[in-house]
């Protein structure tokens, strides 16, 4: 086994060894890591920026020490004295490796933009925000009657609007005054109306009537990705989206290894505590940057978040989540200012967070319940939002289970051999002919397949750089359809399977969906450990379900909404050919997109929703799967595709799954086991 140090890039996940001395910029073209470059590694164009991460990664197996990298040199002390390198950063071109190391490479310094796709859903919600603007005419300032002219304000606020017990922020007393007297004791206030918590306070003051609006967002902190909604709270639209990668990724791809890192690193908690709240901030600069206003404009905030992302936004250490029992800090609706999280909003932001429902099932879960409303469905309802951590809701009037499953990042392209994040040239859809074993796909960006003859001229910009979540899952699920894939999960050789595309690798196979190499390009492949991530990803979402249907007391659901960035783009035959959802009719599986950014958007524009959802997730009976026997049991069984036990006899009277098995001894991934065809 080579010493060579180990070399991990985050968010791919792409990892390999590499000798002492090797620029970080070559180990990330060797792996072929999206690390950009124009000046060819001479240190002028500064593109190729990294960011080392040091500590105890238990993920990757590594402590990264001080002296991962090389010394800080010359050439980057030349581009920090005249542009200036962010704290941390180094130039991938000059940083050598020393030791093992794990390596972030920040959005800005990948060639292929991410695409987050986690866009606004269409949707009609009640109008009814907190923070609403009032137009006041002030009674001016009488030596016969003293008062303040804060206190006529707010009488005037009560006579006018019927606004009783209204505060107001300092910043309010230090400008009020100038501003009645230039508005001619007529101004408009933006008032936010307070709850049972928090009584009516003035945000903002503007001289005379005021005819511009005032805004809120909307945002999702995932584990992967962040996005933010900004929403003009007097007509409940929204003016503009934007999202970004999680910068919590370079400490761990999953939930587990953030905890684990806080555990293991002393003040790791707060480093990426900071790391998010920084994020947010450049986010937000980015959202209203796009919408062309002033982000001093934007007064409310409403986040959802799962457990570790919240208790890790708020600066609350996640330690017990790690273990048994999972303990939540607090489990309910959260009101703080902006200020306090380190927010750059309005002086007097307010910031909302949904109640977590328990355990690891969070803030996104009941966003989830809040736009899908499982509780109000008449038919029995299986909601399930698919990312890192999956959240899953089944239920009805009659009541609501909710778990949550640890399916790890593959199904966002990492862990995956040619994976990556959604972004421009990423093939996301894939079709293999079942008799000649030939695949055709899509890449991001383009409506061709790659069997068009305008397809090379349509893809000529963005290439064909790896595949993302989507395409693996319709890749996996079309090998097995076309007979190149057992249940057990192992690709057959060439001689099995009738085909070329099939060839070996090490000692198992792989399926060749694209080469370009001749050209100099990228040759993609699907291998048996790309399968098993997969086969494990999906194993757990499954087991999740079907534990909620044990609990429930049924084999069958009515239906099964997909919700979730990476929901949206899963298509229902194949989800269903891999077993990542029970069997069910497929005009009954549709997508809602991102739920959990409805919900978000619901509880900013409509404050009553916020009381709504916060008694809706007191009724939700949440399942721990980490310590249910039977999740167990359900999980080796959904190994298998799509499953070793359960029948699935609607899928199999809409597809023919081939009775393949292809046994060369087994390699780990499946290799030698038979089993009975689902």
């Amino acid at each position: 086994m080579s010493t060579d140090p180990l070399v991990v890039f985050t968010p791919s996940g792409k990892r390999g060894r590499f000798p002492v001395g090797t620029p970080v910029l070559t180990a990330a073209r060797q792996l072929g890591v999206d690390l950009d470059s124009v000046c060819g590694g001479r240190g002028i164009c500064s593109k190729c920026q990294i960011t080392p991460s040091y500590g105890e990664f238990s993920k990757h197996g590594v402590t990264v020490h001080e002296d991962a990298l090389s010394e800080w040199n010359s050439v980057e002390q030349r581009y920090d004295d005249k542009r200036g390198l962010k704290k941390g950063r180094r130039l991938g071109c000059q940083a050598t490796v020393q030791r093992d190391v794990v390596i972030d490479v920040p959005p800005e310094s990948q060639v292929h933009k991410q695409v987050v796709r986690k866009r606004a859903e269409a949707r009609e919600i009640t109008l009814n925000p907190s923070t609403r603007l009032f137009y006041v005419e002030v009674e001016e300032p009488d030596m016969h009657k003293p008062s303040g002219d804060l206190e006529r304000l707010c009488t005037a606020l009560d006579e006018q609007w019927e606004l009783k017990n209204v505060h107001a922020d300092l910043h309010i007393l230090q400008t009020m005054q100038p501003i009645l007297r230039k508005g001619g004791w007529k101004v408009t206030c933006a008032v936010n109306l307070g709850d049972d918590e928090n009584p009516p306070r003035i945000m903002h003051l503007w001289p005379g009537f005021y005819e511009g609006t005032v805004y809120g967002l909307a945002v999702d902190l995932g584990s992967t990705t962040i996005a933010a909604h900004l929403c003009d709270l007097g007509t409940g639209e929204v003016i503009a989206s934007s999202g970004i990668m999680n910068p919590q990724i370079r400490f761990g791809e999953d939930l587990m290894s953030r905890v684990s890192y806080s555990m293991m690193n002393k003040g790791g908690a707060a480093e990426m505590t900071a790391a998010v709240r920084d994020g947010m901030n450049a986010l937000f600069d980015n959202v209203a940057a796009d919408a062309g206003i002033d982000k001093m404009l934007i007064v409310d905030a409403v986040f959802v978040c799962n457990p570790v992302m919240h208790h890790l936004f708020l600066g609350i250490d996640p330690f017990e989540l790690g273990q048994a029992p999972f303990a939540l800090g607090t489990s309910d609706a959260i009101r703080l200012r902006a200020h306090e999280l380190d927010l750059v909003l309005h002086p007097s932001a307010r910031v909302y967070l949904l109640p977590c429902i328990a355990g690891h099932v969070g803030a996104d879960a009941a966003a989830v319940a809040l736009s899908e409303a499982p509780d109000k469905s008449e038919d029995l309802v299986l909601v399930v939002d698919v990312g890192t951590n999956a959240e899953i809701l089944l239920g009805n009037r009659e009541k609501v289970l909710a778990c949550s499953s640890p399916t790890g990042p593959a199904f966002e392209g990492a862990q995956i051999s040619a994976g990556q994040r959604a972004a421009p040239g990423a093939i996301e859809k894939v079709e293999i002919d079942p008799v000649t074993k030939e695949p055709r796909f899509r890449v991001i960006g383009s409506d061709l397949w790659s069997d068009d003859p305008a397809f090379a001229e349509a893809t000529a910009e963005s290439g064909i750089t790896g595949i993302c979540g989507s395409g693996i899952i319709e890749a996996i699920a079309e090998m097995r359809l076309a007979g190149i894939l057992d249940a057990s999960g192992l690709i057959g050789s060439a001689a099995q399977t009738g085909s070329e595309r099939c060839i070996l690798d090490g000692r198992t196979n792989s399926y060749l969906l694209h080469d370009a190499s001749a050209e100099g390009g990228p040759r993609i492949t699907i291998t048996n450990p790309d399968i098993r991530a997969i086969q494990m990803a999906k194993a757990a979402l499954y087991s999740g379900a079907r534990l909620l249907m044990d609990k429930f007391g049924v084999d069958n659901v009515d239906r099964v909404v997909l919700a979730g960035a990476f929901g949206a783009h899963i298509s229902p035959k194949h989800a269903m050919v891999l077993g990542m959802i029970p069997d069910a009719p497929l005009e009954k599986v549709t997508s809602a997109g991102n739920a959990a950014g409805t919900g978000a958007r619901i509880a900013l524009i409509n404050k009553d929703a916020r009381a709504e959802i916060e008694e809706t997730v007191r009724r939700i009976h949440k399942v721990e799967t980490a310590v249910e026997p039977r999740f167990q049991e359900h999980f080796v069984n959904a190994s298998a595709i799509p499953n070793a036990v359960e029948p699935f006899p609607i899928l199999n009277s809409i597809v023919t799954l081939p009775d393949v098995s292809f046994n060369t001894g087994g390699d780990g991934a499946g290799g030698g086991r038979r089993r009975r065809r689902g």
